[in-house]
């Protein structure tokens, strides 16, 4: 969006992002608009891609999926078809939650979520080392998760709404 936030949607987007299960109504209520102009707001600001989805955080730990590691992953030959292809691979991997390109000595930063260190050890030889792309992988195994959000700090780009979360 080109144009800065106002109050009205700073706050709206503030509170779905913490409970995208609110009704329309709830929201309008909170921020002091009537049911028909909130979901008009609402509906322009996911038409603008500010709003990308909404959806359900899981408790991992309760389904067992308790063991998440950050990967540095080098490619043998970071040519553009080969990061195309690791990228492609990836994206349809559903124990890599996230995936980002990164600078450096190493060319992608993973973040994988799987039951076990044999469920990761498995992941890593049969769906990552497979790929025959790799050269060196950089595992951390995260003993405890100290923070974890999805929600965009708003109090960055907005003076409407808290910068602390």
């Amino acid at each position: 969006m080109s144009e800065v936030l106002d109050a009205v949607d700073a706050k709206i987007l503030d509170l779905i992002q913490h409970d995208a299960g609110l009704s329309v109504a709830e929201i309008a209520e909170r921020v002091g608009l009537s049911s028909s102009p909130c979901w008009r707001r609402i509906k322009r600001l996911e038409d603008a891609g500010v709003i990308q989805r909404r959806v359900t955080i899981l408790d991992r730990e309760k389904l067992g999926l308790n063991f998440e590691v950050y990967c540095t992953v080098k490619l043998s030959l970071p040519t553009k078809d080969n990061l195309d292809a690791f990228e492609t691979a990836i994206s349809k991997l559903a124990e890599v939650v996230q995936c980002a390109t990164v600078t450096g000595a190493a060319d992608y930063e993973l973040r994988i979520v799987t039951r076990d260190m044999h469920a990761f050890d498995n992941f890593l030889r049969e769906r990552i080392l497979s790929l025959g792309l790799v050269s060196n992988i950089e595992s951390r195994i995260v003993i405890r998760s100290v923070k974890h959000t999805t929600a965009a700090p708003l109090g960055l780009v907005s003076p409407y709404v808290s910068a602390q979360s």
